[in-house]
C-alpha cells in the first residue's frame, strides 16, 4: 500500500506510478474461511517491514507482488525490508480503512474533525494486495505486478475490488487494469476505479474501461479553514490542518523572490524551490509562496529548513480559486488566487508587510456543496468517446482515514510528527467511497451483476448541490457529466433504483468486436477463444447497454438502443427527457409496463440535430424513466458534426 495520491504516468508506456490496489469482500462466513485456506497471511517474515500475521474478524489477510519490480530495479539495490505488505506511505491505509475501515471514535488530523470515522462498509472483510512500490527515476508499478494481484484476487474468491490507481493507454489490450479487471468482471466481482488527478482539463479521464466503475472526486459540506489577517486588516480564508503558530500575534511578511539566494533564479524562489530561499532572510517570518506544480507539503518543508515560523501558500492561476486542507510541518494556510493578488499587492506596497496565520478550525454545513474537485480528470472518453466516463462522483477532497505510521504526515524525513489519521484529496479517496457501498448493495442484492450495481448507482445519483442548484466545479461554473458522470453518489438511493441497465460479459466481446478487435486480441480479454460474428462486428458501439447515451459525432439524426430490467414492484414507467440544446430527443415507447419483478422492456432515443451540418461543441441533457416512486436518470451527451469523414 503505497502513497502516490497524484495519478501520474511513468517513463514506459508499460509502467505507470500508482498506488496500491485493495480488495473488499462482502460480509460472508464463507469467504472468510476461503480467504484463510488460500493462505492471505502473506506478510514478509523479517526486517522493519514484518507484520505478524494476523487474521482477524475483518482484517483478513495481506498479499503483496513485487517480481516485476524485482525484475526491473534489481531488488539487491532496493531496502528489503519494503518487500512487504506493509504500507510505508500511507495511501493504502487511507483508502482501504475509507472503504471498509470500523468505527473508530475520536478520530481527529490534530484535533481537526473530530469525530466516529467509519468506512463505506465498516463490518465488511476486507484484504489488501500490494502491487506498487517505490519509484526509482520511473513509476514503480508494473504491468506485471498489476496483473498477478488481479489474478489471486479472483483465485481467492473476492466480491469487490477498489482500485485507487490508474495510468492511460490508447487501446484496452495495452491496459493492465483493463486486462484484469474484466477477468474479474467474468468472475461477478465488481472493479472500482478511480478516474485520475489531471484536471481540470477535458479529456484527462483514465480507467475508462465500460466494465469497470470511474470515480471522479468531489467536495463535502465539511471544511478546515486557517484565516491568514494582515496587518491593515484584510483576512483571507485558506485551509489546512496544521498545528498553530507558537504565539498569536503579527510577523514580519516575506515572499520566496524577496528571500531567494542571489544567486538563485527568481521565478525559482516565487515558488520556494529547494535551494533557493535564504535562511537569513527567512528566519522568524511568515514566507509567501506561490502553488504551482510543486507539493504543498514540499513547499512547507522548505520553509521551515529556511527557519520560517510559518507559510502561506497562494494558488497560481492554473491552480484557481480551490484550496486543500493539508497537515504541514509548520504552521501553513493555502489561499486561493484571487486572496493571493491582493496579498502580494500588500507586501509590495507596504514598507514593514506583517500578518498572521490563525489556527485552524473544522467548519461543517458549507454551502454550495458538493464542488467537483479542480483536479478530477475530465471526460471525453479519450479511448472511446461514445461511452461516457467518468460514471460517478463521490468525496474526494480533504477526506479523514487512516494513516500509516511508518512515515510523517509530510512524508518528509524532517518531519517527526506521527498521525494515525490524516486528510488527502484525490480521485484515490473518492473511489473507496463508493467501494463501499457497493459492497453493502452486493450484501443486499446478491444476485445483481457487477453492471446492474453500476447502473443502480448512476441512475439514482443527485447532480444538483445542497443549494438546490446544479453542481458547480472548483471556479463555481456549472460542472457537466464529463466531470461528474451520472453525478454525486447517493447510497440510499441505490438500494432501490426501480430499473436498471444491465450488461453481460459477453456483450462487452460484442463491444470489443465492434471495436475492431481480432481474435488474438479478444482472447487477452476473454478465457476462451472467441471469434466475433457479423451482427457483432456491425454493433454500433453506441448501442451498448450502459446507463449512460452518448452521441460524439450527431450528423443528422441517430437511434440508440437500450433494455432496462424491472427489478422494483410491478409498474408503469413514462419517459422525461430534457433534450441538449440544439438536438431534438423522442422516445420509443414512451411508456414501459412491468408485470413483474426481474421483467425487461427495451426502447429506442432518437436524436436529431436542429442545426444540421454545424460542427457544434458537446451539449447535455437527460432522460428518466419515472414511476412517481422511482427515478431512472440517464445523462444524455452529443456533439454535433459537420461531416461523417470525421468519423
Amino acid at each position: 500500500m503505497v502513497l502516490l495520491s497524484r495519478v501520474l504516468y511513468g517513463g514506459k508506456p508499460t509502467l505507470v506510478k500508482i498506488s496500491s490496489l485493495e480488495i473488499l469482500t462482502r460480509v460472508s462466513g464463507r469467504n472468510q474461511r476461503a480467504l484463510e485456506m488460500k493462505g492471505m497471511a502473506q506478510f514478509h517474515q523479517s526486517g522493519e517491514g514484518y507484520v505478524k500475521p494476523m487474521i482477524t474478524l475483518f482484517a483478513i489477510g495481506a498479499r503483496y507482488f513485487d517480481k516485476g519490480y524485482a525484475a526491473f530495479f534489481n531488488a539487491s539495490t532496493t531496502d528489503p525490508s519494503l518487500f512487504s505488505a506493509r504500507d510505508y506511505e500511507g495511501h493504502g491505509s487511507h483508502t482501504l480503512s475509507t472503504a471498509g475501515g470500523n468505527f473508530v471514535p475520536g478520530a481527529s488530523v490534530f484535533g481537526m474533525g473530530n469525530g466516529t470515522a467509519k468506512g463505506g462498509a465498516p463490518r465488511a472483510r476486507v484484504a489488501t494486495y500490494k502491487v506498487c512500490w517505490p519509484a526509482i527515476l520511473i513509476g514503480g508499478c508494473f504491468d506485471a505486478d498489476i496483473l498477478k494481484g488481479f489474478d489471486l484476487a479472483i483465485h481467492d474468491g473476492v466480491d469487490v475490488l477498489s482500485v485507487s490507481l490508474g495510468g492511460g493507454s490508447d487501446n484496452y489490450f495495452e491496459d493492465s487494469i483493463s486486462i484484469g479487471a474484466f477477468h474479474a468482471v467474468n468472475h461477478g466481482i465488481v472493479v472500482i476505479c478511480s478516474a485520475g488527478n489531471s484536471g481540470p482539463a477535458d479529456g484527462t479521464v483514465t480507467n475508462v474501461s465500460p466494465w469497470l466503475i470511474t470515480v471522479g472526486a468531489s467536495t463535502m459540506d465539511r471544511d478546515f479553514p486557517a484565516y491568514v489577517e494582515l496587518k491593515n486588516g484584510q483576512l483571507f480564508k485558506g485551509a489546512s490542518v496544521s498545528k498553530p503558530l507558537g504565539e498569536e500575534k503579527f510577523y514580519p511578511l516575506i515572499t520566496g523572490r524577496q528571500a531567494k539566494f542571489a544567486n538563485a533564479s527568481a521565478s525559482d524562489a516565487l515558488y520556494c524551490e529547494s535551494g533557493t530561499l535564504d535562511p537569513q532572510k527567512v528566519k522568524g517570518k511568515i514566507l509567501v509562496c506561490l502553488y504551482g506544480d510543486n507539493g504543498f507539503t514540499d513547499i512547507s518543508e522548505q520553509a521551515a529548513e529556511a527557519g520560517a515560523v510559518g507559510t502561506v501558500i497562494c494558488n497560481d492561476e492554473d491552480n484557481g480559486n480551490q484550496i486543500f486542507a493539508e497537515p504541514h510541518i509548520i504552521a501553513t494556510s493555502q489561499i486561493n488566487y484571487t486572496s493571493g493578488l491582493a496579498l502580494f499587492a500588500y507586501i509590495n506596497s507596504s514598507n514593514n508587510p506583517q500578518g498572521t496565520i490563525k489556527a485552524p478550525k473544522t467548519e461543517y454545513g458549507l454551502k454550495p456543496s458538493p464542488l467537483m474537485a479542480s483536479f478530477s480528470s475530465k471526460g471525453p472518453n479519450p479511448v472511446t468517446p461514445e461511452i461516457l466516463k467518468p460514471d460517478i462522483t463521490a468525496p474526494g477532497v480533504d477526506v479523514i482515514a487512516a494513516y500509516s505510521g511508518a512515515i510523517s504526515p509530510t512524508e518528509g524525513n524532517y518531519d517527526k510528527q506521527r498521525t494515525p489519521f490524516i486528510t488527502f484529496s484525490g480521485t484515490s479517496m473518492s473511489c473507496p467511497h463508493v467501494s463501499g457501498v457497493v459492497a453493502l448493495l452486493k450484501a443486499i442484492h446478491p444476485n445483481w451483476s457487477p453492471a446492474a450495481i453500476r447502473s443502480a448507482i448512476m441512475t439514482t445519483a443527485r447532480r444538483r448541490d445542497n443549494t438546490g442548484h446544479p453542481m458547480l466545479n472548483g471556479s463555481l461554473v456549472k460542472a457537466t457529466p464529463f466531470s461528474y458522470g451520472a453525478g454525486h453518489l447517493r447510497p440510499n438511493r441505490a438500494v432501490d433504483p426501480g430499473l436498471v441497465y444491465d450488461l453481460t460479459v459477453e456483450d462487452y466481446i460484442h463491444f470489443l468486436c465492434a471495436l475492431g478487435y481480432n481474435q488474438t486480441i479478444i482472447q487477452i480479454f476473454s478465457n476462451h477463444t472467441y471469434s466475433c460474428s457479423k451482427s457483432a462486428r456491425r454493433l454500433h458501439i453506441m448501442n451498448l447497454n450502459y446507463p449512460s447515451i452518448t452521441v460524439p459525432k450527431l450528423l443528422n439524426s441517430v437511434t440508440v438502443t437500450r433494455r432496462v430490467r424491472n427489478v422494483g414492484s410491478p409498474g408503469k414507467y413514462s419517459a422525461h427527457v430534457q433534450p441538449p440544446v440544439g438536438v431534438s430527443v423522442t422516445v420509443e415507447p414512451s411508456t414501459l409496463i412491468f408485470m413483474k419483478t426481474g421483467e425487461e422492456k427495451s426502447f429506442n432515443l432518437t436524436l436529431t440535430t436542429k442545426r444540421p451540418g454545424v460542427d457544434g461543441d458537446y451539449v447535455f441533457g437527460e432522460l428518466i424513466w419515472s414511476d412517481r416512486v422511482h427515478y431512472v436518470r440517464s445523462p444524455i451527451v452529443v456533439a454535433t458534426t459537420a461531416t461523417l469523414a470525421n468519423t
